[in-house]
């Protein structure tokens, strides 16, 4: 155990009784005090001799203590501490000290081989509640937050309790920098790299083998944008995905496409469009357009929805920061979403 003593409510001085122990138990080029301090950014850690100086808020340096301690026993019982390892021990410090649960985040959204499907935050427990108490549901945020998997979630859910007869899954064919025009095959193959994160996500919730058959009656149809054009979409959970890249003639003529008994989730990222020649987004259009309308729920989520590894969250803060601070282009205000040229989704 880490011998230590605080001098103040918020400060810990951790004594090592050599350097060894010392650089063995922040692993590589400060491993430990990387992570730490980008977990805990309320948190001052100073190395002082064979010394470690923590401050800041009294229950976070608390937590800090606690999993240096552990990464000190860890050293000791000769464990390299890897970032992985680090991470494993703040997984559990933050369950060790997480409140009671919200109840909305102990709730499945749907159960398949095991696995448990749940929303991991208040916002994401905001948008399911969303997608079962509105008609049109619209999921705004970062890449990793869950918007599209969540909805996918949801949709087979749906169809399993015959809330709806069939699940509709599409998105815009907007090449994101590169360009498939002249790959070989048929157009459904050309189609196909579009339509292919549905396909994904969709394997996760349904028996690989049964997906064929499903979509082969119509069940289950995934199928790019332009393909709604003209259709009315009754019975139907529908899921229109990476809205971002839509045009704002192609965002009303699908959400002019709902039918009677119906449901829509429209999800995307404002801050990743790839539409070409600097238009704007659909999606950040109707937005705007439909804010306070009856029954169009509008969600956000942000960096910390974020589900993917912690690094995610971190760079999508960072960029959020750079893009807040550029300097104004004519055409773009300052803070304005850019225009990107690639998709880092």
């Amino acid at each position: 155990m880490t011998e230590s003593s605080p001098s103040q409510p918020n400060t810990l001085d951790v004594v090592f009784p050599d350097a060894p122990t010392m650089i063995a138990t922040l692993g590589p080029q400060d491993t430990l005090l990387r992570i730490l301090a980008g977990v805990w950014r309320e948190v001052r850690l100073q190395p002082v001799g064979e010394r470690l100086l923590v401050s800041g808020p009294a229950d976070q340096v608390q937590s800090v203590g606690r999993v240096i301690a552990q990464a000190r026993s860890a050293a000791a019982g000769g464990a390299a501490i890897t970032s992985q390892v680090v991470e494993r021990l703040i997984r559990a410090e933050k369950q060790l000290v997480a409140p009671a649960p919200d109840p909305s985040l102990t709730v499945d959204v749907l159960r398949h081989r095991g696995r448990h499907i749940r929303p991991k935050t208040v916002n994401q427990a905001a948008y399911i509640d969303s997608m079962d108490t509105h008609t049109i549901t619209f999921g705004v945020g970062p890449a990793g937050t869950g918007k599209t998997y969540l909805a996918m979630a949801r949709a087979v859910a749906a169809l399993q309790s015959k809330e709806v007869s069939r699940i509709i899954l599409t998105r815009p064919a907007v090449e994101a920098g590169e360009s498939l025009g002249f790959l070989p095959g048929t157009l459904a193959d050309k189609i196909d790299p579009y339509l292919r994160p549905l396909y994904d996500a969709l394997h996760d919730m349904v028996e690989a083998e049964t997906i064929p058959r499903l979509i082969a009656a119509g069940t289950i149809e995934v199928a790019p944008l332009a393909y709604m054009r003209g259709r009315t979409l009754n019975e139907a959970f529908v899921i229109l995905d990476e809205a971002q890249n839509t045009t704002a003639e192609q965002m009303k003529m699908f959400l002019t496409r709902l039918g009677f008994g119906s449901r829509m989730v429209v999800t995307g990222d404002v801050t990743q469009v790839d539409l070409p020649g600097g238009k704007a987004s659909g999606l950040k259009i109707v937005t705007e357009i439909l804010a306070g309308i009856d029954d169009i729920a509008i969600c956000r989520l942000d960096a910390g929805d974020v589900v993917r590894h912690r690094l995610v969250g971190d760079i999508v803060d960072a960029y959020t920061r750079w893009d807040e601070n550029r300097p104004a282009t004519p055409g773009r205000r300052r803070g304005a979403p850019h225009q990107s040229k690639g998709n880092a989704k």
